[in-house]
């Protein structure tokens, strides 16, 4: 005797959420029995039923994180502009670093505002099940790419100022300096939340990255002046080279872990917890992945000693409540089956 059971979390639609009941084993109660379970869009027979609201929540969240995203491409555009017109005029190589730090980091943002748009207007549908909230991650994923070239050109540069170096304005690159950290700082105060998705922690991360660059400008182009030994500027530009390449590292890594359905905790801690449930004797089969940042699926197959249809609901029931409440599971699929039917379908 088994029995599957799916939820659904934010961002998801079962197509017969309105009009039918979820289809069980051989054994389970047909249409009328007390004992059935209504295929809603959380939960069933009414007792956790919390997708609307959520399916509501998710949008609002992700409408307001693509807001969120073009302001600070936009600000981090018109930083450039300044700081590359300002790197050309006066001389200054690390001015320039920062400069094209800021382009690919408004390059980035332009591509995390574009995903965050397409994730918060596409609804899931026959084909496309999840929408395109994988549109997030490839986000992400590329903007980490993106910081490579970034890294050549600023290391070639300065090598070319360490073999010719230059005079500097000083006094204007630190101007333009302190400007760059404006902007790095107004664009991290317009991120800043307890509730990052993942494209909006990879913008954070730049941004830290990018108003570390510009105080190295700013203690640079100092030292420069005061000492005259113009190799402090481009030793600046490949501090900020290591910058890039430590944002980057840190933002493929994460989205290539979603990419590639990673699971975040260890699956040995998921069944510890769903095997503590009442009426679980084992646990052959769980994974657990990121669909997106706000997005956790997980499955699991397991084994109960339960001797009726209603016990078996309960446990899983409990076991639904069990993932969400441990793990923050916001959609999940449970198979319970009794030790007899593991002889014919063998997960293990």
């Amino acid at each position: 005797m088994g029995h599957g059971d799916e939820r659904h979390g934010p961002g998801e639609r079962d197509d017969s959420d309105a009009e039918h009941e979820s289809s069980h084993s051989a054994d389970q109660p047909g249409d009328g029995d007390p004992s059935s379970h209504k295929h809603d869009s959380h939960g069933h027979d009414g007792k956790h039923d919390h997708g609307g609201n959520h399916d509501h929540d998710s949008h609002d969240k992700r409408s307001d994180s693509a807001r969120t995203l073009g302001v600070v491409a936009a600000i981090n555009a018109v930083g450039f502009v300044v700081e590359l017109a300002g790197g050309l005029a006066f001389g200054s190589v690390a001015l320039l670093s920062d400069a094209f730090h800021m382009l690919f980091d408004a390059t980035a943002y332009v591509f995390a505002w574009a995903a965050a748009v397409v994730v918060a207007r596409s609804d899931p549908g026959e084909r496309w099940t999840y929408g395109l909230a994988r549109a997030e991650p490839f986000a992400a994923f590329v903007n980490g790419l993106l910081l490579v070239p970034t890294v050549g050109y600023l290391l070639y540069e300065s090598y070319q100022r360490f073999l010719d170096p230059t005079a500097i304005n000083a006094q204007m690159t630190i101007l333009l300096g302190a400007f760059g950290l404006g902007i790095n700082l107004f664009s991290v105060y317009v991120l800043e939340g307890e509730d990052l998705s993942l494209n909006e922690r990879g913008a954070y991360v730049h941004l830290l990255a990018d108003a570390a660059g510009s105080v190295a400008v700013i203690v640079a182009t100092a030292a420069v002046a005061v000492t005259g030994i113009s190799l402090f500027d481009p030793l600046a530009a490949v501090a900020v080279a290591a910058l890039i390449v430590w944002s980057a590292v840190g933002v493929l890594r994460e989205s290539v872990a979603v990419l590639f359905q990673k699971s975040p905790v260890a699956t040995g801690d998921v069944r510890a917890v769903v095997a503590g449930v009442p009426g679980v004797q084992r646990v052959p089969d769980v994974h657990l992945w990121h669909l997106h940042s706000d997005l956790l699926v997980a499955t699991v197959y397991l084994v109960d000693d339960c001797e009726t249809t209603a016990e078996r609901d309960r446990v899983v029931e409990h076991v639904h409540e069990r993932l969400e409440a441990e793990f923050g599971v916001g959609h999940a699929t449970v198979e319970a089956v009794g030790e007899a039917h593991t002889d014919a379908h063998c997960h293990e």
